[in-house]
């Protein structure tokens, strides 16, 4: 819909409100790398670990070097050697692997804490993570707070046309008759509310 506006209209909106099904790595880096929209809606992240364990909240990534820092200091990469030619490491989920050194784990006093039934840890790291965390950056703001509330108002009005004027299921067949049935549902809800605008209930 976006594009087809866009290609139309030559209109591109400022943010998109959404809930987190819209917060997936690939949904959030087509808007914010391609689109340069704006997402309101909530990060997809699966992160968190529920063992007591570190979680990849607690690594720190150094973009320069490309790798993450452990809370022990120690790196985690996604190569450990010079290679004659050079991986991209992508895998098939656009996720990038980034593992710490064995000798490292082995050694380290807060291996219990982190990756205690492996021999060492590893973090997959999304190759849109940048839009990831510009949505969470986002997520702070003072206007985030405010787009639920407008996102609201949107959802009241689908709730009506379906509850009050009996739009839960289509009547016409076809792409052009769900249009031509959305298009009058919406024009006679519209002319409800201005109704109630330019003539208000006496008191």
């Amino acid at each position: 819909m976006i594009d087809r506006v866009e290609r139309q209209w030559d209109l591109t909106p400022r943010k998109l409100v959404g809930d987190t099904a819209y917060g997936t790595a690939a949904l959030l880096g087509w808007m914010v790398e391609e689109k340069h929209i704006e997402p309101h809606v909530s990060v997809w992240d699966k992160t968190t670990r529920k063992d007591n364990t570190f979680s990849r909240s607690e690594f720190i990534w150094d973009e320069q070097a490309n790798e993450y820092r452990c809370p022990a200091g120690n790196a985690l990469r996604s190569d450990w050697r010079p290679l004659k030619n050079p991986r991209t490491h992508i895998t098939k989920a656009d996720t990038i692997v980034y593992r710490s050194s064995e000798k490292n784990c082995s050694h380290c006093s807060m291996k219990h804490q982190c990756c205690p039934n492996m021999s060492f840890r590893k973090i997959t790291r999304s190759i849109h993570e940048a839009a990831r965390d510009e949505a969470r950056r986002i997520a702070t703001t003072q206007e985030y707070r405010q787009s639920p509330r407008q996102r609201k108002k949107v959802e009241m009005l689908f709730a009506h046309l379906k509850r009050i004027l009996k739009l839960h299921r289509l009547r016409l067949r076809g792409p052009n008759g769900a249009h031509d049935e959305f298009l009058m549902a919406a024009t006679a809800q519209n002319l409800r509310r201005m109704a109630k605008w330019l003539m208000p209930a006496s008191r």
